[in-house]
């Protein structure tokens, strides 16, 4: 059988330049294509990096989503509070902390702030992956805050006074009345969230984390050949971001679905 492919070869390769070319070009496609992805069980790596991505994406996000929400309850209170033309020393105190951690974070890039907690803060750990997680996460609840609290203040004011009114205290009236209602709104916004930090997870690299780029980088460094290890996580990056829009696209029907009923 390989004579008789070979033979097959010889006839087409003589018989055009152009075929010539074409195959030359296929044959060095697969040969690239089997050293970035099968070649020593490569593929393997990929699927690896891909469950760190999610892991650390997932990690980051709730640790975000918890400080998101306690930035965002702390300056709405004290936002009504001001409006009712009451003061609270404490609160105030809390509310130029959480101003403090937003602006900086908004303010200054990500890969710096990564590399200030890996070379600065905990400049002793080898722990990459787990510092990149904790930065990503940091840097999403500056993020998470601004949206949550704009969910928050678009609520209606009389919600909470009706749900004052009910005998509710202001922490009840926020968690049965006020959120739930939020929720809905800030949903797309807090769904594009989790998708940039998907991406930024690849910055992990940066400081020595290893995830998905990490994988294609050292993929690159055995086989010395970069366009199948990028194009390959860029197509698996595009694949998960389409999922979970997806995902968020089925979840903000049904919640509009809910709203109908």
């Amino acid at each position: 059988m390989a004579y008789y492919y070979e033979l097959w070869r010889g006839m087409m390769l003589s018989a055009d330049p152009a075929v010539a070319d074409a195959v030359a070009w296929w044959q060095e496609f697969y040969v690239k294509f089997y050293m970035a992805f099968i070649e020593a069980d490569r593929w393997k790596q990929y699927l690896d990096g891909i469950g760190t991505t999610l892991t650390a994406t997932a990690l980051a996000l709730v640790l975000g989503v918890v400080l998101g929400i306690l930035v965002a309850l702390v300056r709405t209170a004290h936002d009504q509070q001001r409006a009712d033309r009451r003061r609270n020393p404490v609160l105030g105190l809390f509310d130029g902390v959480c101003k403090v951690y937003v602006t900086v974070i908004r303010g200054t890039p990500m890969m710096v702030q990564l590399l200030i907690w890996s070379s600065v803060v905990f400049v002793s750990s080898r722990n990459f992956t787990q510092i990149g997680i904790l930065g990503l996460g940091i840097n999403s609840g500056a993020y998470v805050a601004e949206i949550i609290r704009g969910g928050l203040m678009a609520v209606d004011g009389g919600q909470m006074e009706a749900g004052r009114s009910l005998g509710l205290n202001y922490f009840d009236t926020m968690r049965f009345i006020v959120i739930p209602q939020a929720i809905k709104a800030i949903l797309p916004a807090l769904g594009n969230e989790f998708i940039i930090l998907l991406k930024d997870t690849s910055l992990i690299t940066v400081i020595g984390g290893k995830e998905l780029l990490h994988a294609a980088q050292g993929i690159m460094g055995r086989t010395y050949e970069a366009m199948f290890p990028l194009i390959g996580i860029a197509c698996m990056y595009l694949v998960l971001v389409m999922i979970f829009t997806w995902l968020l696209g089925k979840l903000e029907r049904r919640l509009r679905q809910s709203d109908r009923r």
